[in-house]
């Protein structure tokens, strides 16, 4: 988790700072397998790597955008309002985006939740609770160094990743479109 955490502050300009939030707006529709009890914190979906890997491997018609972020992460925080984008563009089609939180589970009331309302997110928010980064970086995706913000696009055997910040909503739109079944 250090590694994971050195590379996210590196990656992100600097350690957490206090942040401005409250509420959640979070309806994940996909139900964990049974053998998988998924925890709540405070209405948001939150558990372990093992827990939550479910989510890269659904095979439906649907496109899932799953991003990594925290809210001390100045790049992850700059490009969330893109990600907010598309779940508005694609609303009325089987797009999903899932934002997956890494902020400190102690700080989910105090920072998570209120960034979320002040931020008004739209999108699913998860909370990823895993200490142990070194064990499940590479599921995600064996390009990940473990720096933050990070995206993976899927659409059943269709995968992309990005260990990078897009700049605007057209960037992010022009590598998930590819994915979208038309």
């Amino acid at each position: 988790m250090i590694l994971l955490v050195t590379g996210m502050v590196a990656a992100c300009g600097g350690t957490p700072t206090p942040n401005e939030a409250t509420s959640t707006k979070n309806t994940p529709t996909e139900v964990a397998p049974r053998a998988v009890a998924v925890k709540q914190a405070h209405g948001i979906p939150m558990g372990s790597f093992d827990e939550l890997e479910y989510l890269f491997h659904l095979d439906t018609d649907t496109t899932y955008i799953i991003n990594f972020w925290a809210t001390w992460c100045k790049p992850c925080v700059a490009e969330l309002p893109y990600f907010e984008q598309l779940t508005a563009a694609y609303a009325d089609q089987p797009v999903k985006v899932r934002l997956i939180s890494l902020d400190f589970p102690k700080q989910i009331e105090s920072r998570l939740l209120p960034f979320i309302e002040k931020n008004q997110l739209q999108s699913e928010v998860w909370v990823l609770d895993d200490p142990d980064a070194n064990s499940w970086i590479d599921k995600v995706s064996p390009q990940w160094s473990g720096a933050i913000p990070a995206t993976v696009v899927y659409r059943r055997d269709q995968r992309g990743f990005w260990e990078q910040s897009f700049e605007s909503y057209e960037e992010l739109n022009t590598i998930v479109k590819p994915f979208i079944k038309n």
